[in-house]
C-alpha cells in the first residue's frame, strides 16, 4: 500500500480537527504537516518537501491560500493541491484555477468522499463539488487559453466515441470512480481514457482540458 504523505493548510483549529478525524480511518494517509497559514507551509516545505498532496484553505491571515497555490504550484509542482473550503463564490473559484489548484471542494463534504478526491486527484483526475463545477464551467470562458484547432494534427484532433462520454461527464464534476460506474468500466480503464484525452487536447489540468473542449463544442 502507498502512504500518501499529505500536510493540511488551514488556520481554524476546529476545522484542522474536523479534517483529521475525517483522514483517520484511512490507513493510506498520513499527515506529515499542518500549517495555519500559506507562509507556513511554505517555510515547512523548504526542510521537507517530500509531501504529495496538500488540503488548501483559502481565507487565512498572512498568506492566503490563492497565493501559497500559486507559490507552491511554482516552486513544488509534484505537489498536488485540494482547496478545501466554504467559499463557492465564482471569485474564489476562478482564482483557485489560475493558481493551478487540482481539485476544489467544501468544507461540508462527508470524509469518504475527501477521501476519494484525495486519490483520484493523486491518479491525475480533477475533482469538483458539483455546486462548483456547475460554477466552474461559467467561468471558463474567462480563463480560455484553447489551442486554435489549426495546431492540432487531424489524428490527435478526434476523439474516440468513449473519449467523448468520458469527457462530457468529466465537465459535469463526476470523479473517475463515478465515471466507471456509470460506463460500467473500470476506473483503470477510466483514467487511461483520460490521459488519451488530456494529450489530444494538449491539456496540462483539468481546467485547461474542459475551456479547450468547449471552445471546440466538445461540450
Amino acid at each position: 500500500m502507498e502512504i500518501i504523505k499529505l500536510a493540511i493548510v488551514e488556520d481554524n483549529m476546529s476545522a484542522q480537527r474536523a479534517l483529521k478525524e475525517k483522514l483517520n480511518d484511512f490507513p493510506d494517509i498520513c499527515i506529515q504537516f499542518v500549517a495555519a497559514n500559506g507562509l507556513e507551509m511554505l517555510q515547512l516545505l523548504q526542510s521537507d518537501a517530500s509531501v504529495n498532496m496538500i488540503l488548501m484553505d483559502i481565507q487565512m491571515p498572512v498568506m492566503n491560500g490563492i497565493e501559497a497555490t500559486l507559490l507552491i504550484k511554482k516552486e513544488y509542482p509534484h505537489i498536488k493541491i485540494v482547496m478545501i473550503t466554504i467559499y463557492d463564490d465564482d471569485d474564489s473559484i476562478f482564482n483557485a484555477i489560475k493558481a493551478g489548484a487540482d481539485s476544489y471542494i467544501l468544507k461540508e463534504t462527508k470524509a469518504d468522499k475527501v477521501y476519494e478526491t484525495i486519490i483520484d486527484t493523486m491518479n491525475g483526475g480533477a475533482v469538483m463539488s458539483p455546486s462548483i463545477a456547475a460554477k466552474a464551467l461559467r467561468v471558463l470562458k474567462e480563463y480560455s487559453n484553447a489551442v486554435p484547432a489549426n495546431q492540432l494534427k487531424p489524428a490527435e484532433d478526434a476523439l474516440s466515441l468513449r473519449e467523448r462520454e468520458i469527457l462530457e461527464n468529466l465537465s459535469t464534476g463526476l470523479t473517475n470512480k463515478q465515471i466507471a460506474e456509470l460506463l460500467f468500466i473500470s476506473p483503470f480503464t477510466v483514467k487511461r481514457h483520460i490521459e488519451n484525452i488530456y494529450r489530444k487536447l494538449q491539456a496540462q489540468n483539468r481546467t485547461e482540458l474542459l475551456s479547450k473542449a468547449k471552445n471546440k463544442g466538445w461540450i
